[in-house]
């Protein structure tokens, strides 16, 4: 759920960035040589910004991954154990009987 509100997150950012790239044309005190550079730089900085996110959500996904791989191999070794142990008390139980 987080990654998902991490992504809505993205979305309003680019939607509200569209906004107010339109109001800025629409309002804007400044010729339009100075309102295309302003808005150039916006739009970079929202690339860094999108691009900064993507990474994070990228290696929050390898480090669950991560962590993920290591609790299977626990409890993969968990069940082998168990197997053995009854393997070994049915070995022991059949010599008795």
């Amino acid at each position: 759920m987080s990654d998902n509100n991490a992504g809505s997150k993205i979305s309003f950012f680019i939607v509200g960035m569209g906004i107010g790239a339109l109001m800025g044309l629409l309002f804007a005190p400044k010729s339009g040589e100075e309102t295309r550079e302003y808005l150039t730089g916006k739009a970079d900085d929202g690339r860094e910004f999108a691009q900064r996110k993507a990474k994070e959500l990228r290696e929050r996904a390898e480090d669950l991954l991560e962590r993920s791989k290591e609790i299977m191999a626990r409890q993969k070794d968990a069940v082998n154990t168990a197997v053995e142990a009854g393997k070994e008390t049915y070995r022991r139980e059949s010599k008795v009987s």
